[in-house]
């Protein structure tokens, strides 16, 4: 803390004792001596640095760490024993009710509240009920308790009031007191006169107790600027002043003599405790002569910067043990927490997992204190900690004889549905019934090591004799896939020959080869699953193929005999068959115009995103281009019967 900001915070408020710095110390003592008896400038300057460094209350740091350390080694106390001494407490007068053991108490009371309430949550769910649907029983200490900490609490809210008010009147007080200084100072003719009951003011304002906070160090400073303007005009003679002098530095010197003996005390809080009280004594003691005044304070201001600096010294190393000890703390806490205890399924596992536990807690008690602020805490989290996992432990070995005889139960059922399923020949329901199988097997827990080896045995062979006989009719299936491939390529390719032939091979002997081809190859079972679309697609390209080609030669031969009849009929003349033919091939136009615009009106919904869908779209072409084909047709033959008819 800089000097500054140790003179501008307010009496009572908290001050690190590790932050009084030399600056601060050298502030904190008595400023050299001026010329007037009582408070001077340097003096409330002294007043509102020591007020906050006594503020720190160092002691009452030290006795509540203490207090708290002693707290963590007491003995556990019972319910009853706070219920009991809750009602105790609640009796003593509000000045005598200490807060850190009415928070200790409430802590004791929530905890063994939580606990029992843990208790009965968990006895609700191994009796088979959910727990969402758990609703605990009242309490009957909870509310008792309640009571009395809310009469503590109104008890210690009346004290605070009553002291609050108490420096309200303190504050009124030492401004009547700082009023009649400055109007007795401002009376030069009667100053001198005045001077007995300056000295009773001056001692009436030493003994009016604490003032508001806030105010604290204002009141100083008008307190100072009225003592100074009263000596200002106090003309008080050489011989009574000199005689003040020398009682002041005999008294002064007593206190710098015991200020270098403290220097060199063992115990550093108790050194800077009384050091407290050496400047508030020589706050009081008037001044020495000017000649030695500043002497005198350096002096008193040296001892002063070496107990600070000890007492420093001493707080800095103590909170870096603290520190310390609190990251140790905290790390045997992650590393309670980390253990992981929810798999452990055998006896075996959890010895284990309870060796780590036992080691982290004799590591626990070597290392010291951590922090007041945080050492309960920490210790609180370690402890749930091990407790967790020792009540887990404790529920494992109830639990285990009963669970161990249910996986028992449970495996020996799954052996059993394995065994009626061995024979099946639905490979792919079969085994997908015991693939379930399996992983049910692997979510149930161990059994009993005698059990064991027997009941896997048997699992084990129940199923390896269904996949072994899957594996060979699955062997024997594949070959004779492979079989059909070549079969089915053998047709392709005879498909694809004839094809090629451009001899002048009979249509009806070309037909029926195509026929005993396609009904060869439906014939053939099932070929490789990767190679089916390919050879499905090639099979359909071919045979489309050949059925464009034949049908191309029977269409040229079609029209040839239409035209020879058509001729003949109109030799013969035979205009009324003539126009009867016309008619009929004109409807026949007609409908098959109709058939090809429907088809081309489906091609716009469809896609060709698969092979399939590519199949699919090729048969199509196919038959519109065949309907094209017989239009053409249609309208070259009435073309024919019109020019004949001309003719």
């Amino acid at each position: 803390m800089e000097l500054n900001e140790l003179h501008k915070a307010p009496q009572g408020a908290e001050v690190d004792p590790t932050q009084v710095t030399d600056a601060a110390v050298e502030a904190a003592a008595p400023a050299a001596e001026t010329p007037v008896n009582e408070a001077t400038a340097d003096d409330v300057k002294v007043a509102e640095a020591m007020a906050d460094v006594v503020a720190q209350n160092p002691e009452a740091e030290t006795e509540t760490s203490e207090a708290s350390e002693e707290a963590d080694n007491r003995e556990p106390m019972s319910r009853a024993d706070v219920m009991a001494r809750l009602a105790e407490v609640a009796a003593l007068p509000a000045a005598e009710i200490s807060n850190d053991e009415v928070a200790r108490l409430k802590q004791l009371f929530y905890q063994s509240h939580n606990d029992m309430l843990a208790t009965a949550r968990q006895a609700y769910i191994d009796a088979g009920n959910e727990v969402d649907s758990f609703v605990p029983e009242p309490d009957p200490d909870e509310e008792t308790a309640k009571v009395l900490l809310n009469e503590i609490k109104e008890k210690k809210a009346a004290l605070r009031a009553e002291q609050d008010a108490q420096r309200e009147a303190n504050l009124t007080r030492k401004e009547a007191i700082i009023a009649e200084l400055m109007s007795m100072g401002s009376d030069t003719d009667n100053v001198n006169r005045h001077y007995p009951r300056a000295k009773d003011l001056q001692a009436e304002f030493k003994t009016v107790g604490e003032v508001p906070a806030p105010k604290a160090a204002e009141i100083w400073k008008k307190y100072q600027e009225a003592v100074e303007h009263f000596y200002d005009q106090w003309k008080v003679n050489k011989e009574l002043r000199d005689y003040d002098f020398k009682k002041n530095l005999s008294e002064k010197q007593l206190l710098i003599d015991e200020a270098t003996k403290l220097v060199d005390e063992y115990d550093v809080v108790t050194a800077f405790k009384r050091l407290q009280d050496l400047h508030e004594k020589w706050r009081e003691i008037g001044p020495v002569a000017k000649e030695i005044r500043e002497e005198t304070w350096a002096r008193f201001k040296d001892a002063s910067a070496a107990i600070n600096k000890r007492y420093q010294t001493f707080f800095e190393e103590r909170k870096a043990g603290e520190r310390a000890n609190e990251e140790a703390k905290t790390e045997l806490c992650n590393r309670a927490e980390a253990i992981e205890f929810s798999q452990a399924s055998t006896y075996a596992a959890w010895e284990t997992l309870t060796k780590q536990v036992l080691e982290l807690q004799a590591s626990w008690k070597t290392i010291g204190f951590a922090s007041r602020k945080v050492n309960t805490a920490l210790f609180n989290r370690f402890r749930q900690a091990c407790d967790r996992f020792f009540a887990a432990k404790a529920a494992f070995y109830k639990t285990m004889k009963d669970e161990l005889s249910e996986n028992l139960a449970r495996k020996t059922a799954l052996c059993e549905r394995a065994e009626a399923l061995k024979d099946s020949t639905d490979w792919r329901k079969t085994t997908d019934e015991l693939v379930k199988i399996q992983k049910e097997w692997k979510t149930i827990g161990p059994v009993a090591k005698r059990h064991s080896d027997a009941v896997w045995r048997r699992f084990q062979t129940a199923c390896d004799a269904f996949f072994d006989r899957k594996k060979k009719e699955v062997t024997d299936t594949r070959s004779e896939e492979r079989a059909n491939l070549k079969a089915k390529r053998e047709i392709l390719e005879s498909l694809r020959a004839l094809n090629a032939d451009d001899s002048a091979t009979p249509r009806a002997e070309a037909v029926n080869a195509v026929k005993e081809l396609r009904a060869k190859w439906q014939s053939i079972g099932f070929v490789p699953f990767r190679e089916k679309d390919k050879l499905q697609d090639a099979y359909r390209t071919v045979v489309g193929e050949l059925f464009d080609k034949l049908d191309l030669n029977e269409s040229r031969a079609r029209m040839t005999r239409f035209e020879n009849s058509v001729a003949e009929r109109a030799a013969a003349g035979d205009s009324r068959g003539i126009n009867r033919d016309r008619e009929r091939l004109a409807r026949t136009l007609e409908q098959r115009r109709s058939e090809l615009q429907t088809y081309e009106n489906n091609m716009g919904f469809l896609t060709a995103k698969s092979k399939s869908g590519n199949a699919m779209l090729m048969e199509m072409e196919r038959k519109m281009q065949r309907l094209r084909d017989d239009i053409k047709m249609l309208q070259d033959k009435i073309a024919l019967i019109d020019s004949s008819a001309k003719a």
